[in-house]
């Protein structure tokens, strides 16, 4: 039977993320756009923007927070240009995004101490083959695996090299170990639902310390640039960015944040990510012909959510058509270089009524699929 009550919001993107909940774009403060964002104005709002991201996150003292150009790939890519090369490099990659930071460091930078700890869709690496006395570069969360790290407890507390995280859809929905990382980077279109185009930098003081006492031997482009006569150049984390952002991400970001805190900060939006994983669970659990793409629980992400089923590609396709059809779910297939099947983006900005009422859609749009 088709089911009648529909999400009342059927975005689950795994990005860009459902916009939070009551969310109203006229609501935004705008008093900002059209002037310069290196005005006494626009410099406010980006060191707003940087402030409190390290007082929801509870970034340790010495920590700074940056926004910079290019979404989360633009952060990641700032960090690995400007800090790598001084040591062996240990990259581990379990999905796509991973593969590619080892593409980047073995054929652009041409890096030749490199190892590369690999693992299929729905695995992990061997964490414990992991060497510290080298750096190392990970993704916290596979975004296109459903396939995380289950904790810091890996990385040693007394590592020589620097740890380069790339945490976007991590930062904000899982407990990070902040004085285990390094370098960590995300993107505001992810776990708070904001726009497109800005990457996010934290960095710690070891590797503030790195990027002052190491330059490349190759030529670093303008918008990589973070040092200036071998000092870090701490405007960019107080707010004066190395090239215009939009003002108006800004102020979306901004009220993200200030929804955050509404729900209880990070705290809340954790625990209201893990609640709506909890439904898919006893939904897995009930249904033989769905399962998680991750194959060890405690290696699941309760961001984006990925399935595989007992059905052909072909099949697969013809259930995201049919929901997509129905408007009761947009955007959830898997990405193009996972295993055929679906994404469900779990973050908080998602409402776990919402899951609940798209669980009998799953099933009908499945049978009806498989069928045929």
């Amino acid at each position: 039977m088709q089911p009648h009550v529909k999400p009342a919001n059927p975005n689950f993107s795994s990005g860009p993320c459902s916009k939070r909940p009551g969310y109203d774009v006229s609501k935004l403060s705008l008093d900002v756009l059209g002037r310069s964002h290196r005005s006494s104005l626009g410099k406010a709002m980006l060191e707003k923007a940087c402030v409190e991201t390290a007082e929801l996150l509870g970034l340790p003292a010495g920590y700074r927070v940056g926004i910079v150009p290019g979404s989360d790939t633009g952060a990641v890519e700032m960090a690995m240009w400007s800090m790598l090369g001084q040591r062996g490099i240990d990259v581990l990659a379990w999905e796509s995004f991973g593969s590619g930071w080892v593409t980047d460091i073995t054929k652009q930078l041409k890096l030749k101490d490199v190892r590369v700890l690999e693992a299929d869709y729905g695995l992990l690496p061997d964490l414990s083959s992991v060497d510290f006395s080298r750096d190392v570069v990970f993704t916290w969360n596979g975004t296109t695996s459903g396939v995380k790290v289950p904790n810091g407890d890996w990385i040693a507390d007394d590592r020589e090299g620097l740890t380069i995280c790339d945490a976007t859809s991590a930062v904000f929905a899982m407990e990070m170990p902040w004085e285990k990382l390094d370098v960590v980077t995300f993107s505001w279109q992810k776990v708070l639902g904001g726009e497109g185009a800005h990457g996010v930098l934290v960095l710690s003081p070891r590797a503030v310390a790195r990027l002052e006492s190491y330059t490349p031997p190759w030529p670093m482009p303008k918008l990589f640039r973070m040092t200036k006569g071998g000092k870090l150049e701490e405007g960019i984390f107080r707010g004066e960015t190395i090239n215009t952002p939009s003002m108006l991400c800004v102020a979306d970001y901004l009220d993200a944040l200030s929804w955050l805190r509404s729900i209880g900060g990070t705290k809340g939006a954790i625990e209201k990510s893990q609640a709506t994983l909890r439904v898919l669970q006893d939904f897995v659990a009930a249904n033989d012909w769905i399962q998680f793409l991750a194959q060890d629980p405690a290696t699941l992400s309760n961001t984006s959510v990925c399935f595989t089923m007992k059905a052909t590609p072909d099949q697969v396709k013809t259930m995201i058509k049919l929901l997509d059809k129905e408007g009761v779910a947009y955007d959830i297939g898997a990405y193009r270089d996972a295993p055929p099947g679906i994404r469900i983006w779990c973050g908080a900005t998602v409402e776990k009524s919402d899951v609940e009422a798209l669980l009998p859609w799953l099933t009908w749009a499945y049978t009806k699929a498989t069928a045929a």
